[in-house]
């Protein structure tokens, strides 16, 4: 795959709690350069963001991040304020208590909600596989499509395993018609995100393409 069809697919990351103005502005200088698909930051950096580079690129951020237990209502206004302050992209992580208790009601309520409040912008699912049973990730597959998301994303890169090729694979068999699927955590190579997107995915969420890029020049 050309490197420039694959950047497009590639949502330059960085989410570390110690990100400094200055690694940001890198980051987005780098997303312009390489015509990444997005930045994906932090929100306390959207608004910031979108005042420097206006429509430069689009911005990604995260909502109930990393663990996903804050209440909807919380998860909610985030989007708003996200949107308002600029972003054109909502990854969001679910509730997994709630997926543990068995309430997938409220699951799918509380993604409905977040996309309610996000309407016209893309809406990214976080399902963090690696907490979950493969019975768990067939019902999220289900509920994420009947939420009307976007895409459904793999992992936070925060949790104790991030993005495999099984659950790709799995995510692909089960998922409706229009939803897409984003791999995100521990992918490292030029290779591993080339095998991810010919494997079905539209999305890879990563920190590390521009960088292999730019060391190789």
């Amino acid at each position: 795959m050309e490197i420039e069809k694959l950047l497009s697919h590639v949502d330059h990351t960085l989410l570390k709690p110690v990100s400094t103005w200055e690694q940001i502005c890198e980051l987005c200088d780098d997303a312009i350069s390489f015509n990444t698909a997005s930045v994906c930051v932090p929100p306390c950096y959207v608004k910031r963001i979108h005042d420097t580079y206006k429509d430069r690129l689009k911005i990604c951020t995260v909502i109930g991040f990393p663990l996903g237990y804050c209440t909807a209502e919380v998860k909610v206004y985030e989007t708003k304020q996200a949107v308002l302050e600029g972003a054109d992209e909502i990854d969001m992580v679910i509730n997994i208590c709630e997926v543990k208790n068995g309430n997938f009601d409220l699951v799918k309520e509380e993604i409905e909600a977040v996309r309610e409040a996000c309407k016209g912008h893309i809406l990214k699912v976080i399902i963090e596989t690696c907490y979950l049973t493969e019975d768990e990730k067939i019902k999220l597959c289900k509920i994420v499509t009947e939420a009307g998301a976007d895409h459904i994303k793999t992992s936070t890169g925060f949790g104790t395993g991030g993005a495999t090729h099984e659950d790709v694979k799995l995510f692909k068999e089960n998922i409706g018609e229009g939803v897409k699927i984003k791999a995100a955590g521990g992918i490292t190579t030029l290779e591993d995100m080339e095998q991810y997107l010919s494997e079905g995915c539209d999305r890879i969420g990563t920190s590390r393409a521009v960088g292999i890029l730019k060391n190789k020049a």
